[in-house]
């Protein structure tokens, strides 16, 4: 009998071992940058334990239900150190089609955690590539050296172009007011043809800008895809994913709104935001034909850096650019950086304010929205 009995004993033991590994969170990503450690320290975890372990089973799952990162869906531990201006809550909130559910309230920083902002615009028409930004237009992506500058004419099929002047200098929004005046959606007549660049010393009070934003913390799939608008996510280096640049508005002021290398550029509203997926705020490891996650979507599900065409094809994505895999579960892929909209449409269900355009604001500031120099 005794043998019986500490044979049951073993097998009950490695049971709950199995069960306790398939509990286990995914392991941090050994390549990816340094992560915010949003959760709390050993320290802590071994006193939540104690206090767990002397609970009730349902004071257990409350604790359970407020802890951002024990939740499914976004992890929050994914964040880059100094990504968040704010520790992660947890309130109530509603999807757009009426469920009362829990979301996230996260406020990032307003600037990239990982990486310094700019450069954006060429100085000269001798400027090189690797001393300026970027632009993309909805058919290409390119590099903003001196030569994209003289090429614009051409490029645009408009001899009204000329952003330089005799001695080759670009003119470029290089005060504060310049900035504001190009930036806004019926741009000054005074600064056309100029490149606009912003700085993040010429936002109010020289500060990055946060913004709050509420994701659910399960996601759900809806019905069918839904338009994507406003607030597109939240980048894991603290950046706002903002709806496409206003191209043609930027364009027929005959103005380049600059993008640094990361694909974001800044305007007086909202401050740092981005527009393409450049591979800037990439976390983990990949599997074959996969792409890393850089940033959650406003419906909690992830997106990841795009795919090349090939493997589109192959993949199969919905009409939202996102597909179901056995290692990540159901997640986004960004748009190619030429087409000028990361996201197009949601498949889950947003909350209701995200599902109106908006999805969260600038924190003390004003709505969210572009404009043609900075859209």
């Amino acid at each position: 009998m005794n043998l019986i009995l500490r044979t049951m004993a073993i097998s009950a033991l490695c049971v709950l071992t199995v069960a306790c590994d398939v509990a286990e969170p995914a392991a941090s990503p050994v390549d990816g940058p340094a992560v915010e450690e949003r959760g709390e320290t050993a320290e802590a975890d071994d006193d939540g334990a104690e206090a767990q372990a002397s609970d009730t089973d349902a004071g257990a799952d409350a604790d359970h239900d407020e802890t951002p990162s024990d939740a499914d869906g976004l992890d929050t531990d994914l964040f880059f150190d100094g990504a968040l201006a704010e520790e992660v809550a947890i309130q109530d909130c509603t999807l757009a089609d009426g469920t009362e559910t829990r979301c996230y309230a996260i406020t990032i920083a307003g600037a990239p955690a990982n990486h310094d902002v700019g450069p954006f615009c060429p100085d000269t028409t001798a400027t090189l590539a690797a001393e300026a930004g970027i632009w993309f237009d909805g058919d290409g992506v390119y590099d903003l050296d001196g030569a994209f500058i003289l090429g614009l004419a051409d490029l645009y099929g408009d001899s009204n172009w000329k952003l330089y002047d005799d001695d080759g200098n670009v003119y470029i929004t290089d005060t504060p007011e310049a900035f504001a005046a190009a930036a806004r959606p019926d741009v000054d007549p005074a600064y056309q043809n100029h490149c606009v660049e912003g700085r993040m010393e010429w936002l109010e009070n020289g500060e990055p800008v946060p913004t709050t934003v509420l994701i659910p913390v399960t996601p759900v799939l809806g019905d069918g895809p839904t338009p994507a608008g406003g607030n597109l996510g939240v980048t894991l280096n603290g950046v706002i994913i903002a709806a496409p640049a206003p191209v043609d508005a930027i364009l027929s002021a005959y103005t380049i709104a600059a993008f640094d290398d990361c694909g974001g550029h800044i305007n007086p509203v909202d401050g740092y935001h981005l527009h393409g997926a450049r591979g800037c705020s990439e976390v983990g490891d990949t599997v074959d034909g996969e792409t890393p996650i850089f940033a959650y979507a406003m419906d909690g599900f992830p997106i990841h850096s795009p795919l090349d065409d090939a493997v589109v094809t192959a993949t199969g994505l919905d009409a939202c650019n996102g597909h179901a895999t056995a290692s990540d579960g159901y997640h986004y892929h960004a748009a190619a950086v030429a087409e000028n909209a990361i996201l197009s449409c949601y498949m889950g269900v947003t909350i209701e304010q995200a599902e109106r355009g908006g999805g969260g604001g600038p924190r003390g500031g004003g709505p969210p929205g572009g404009a043609p120099g900075g859209g």
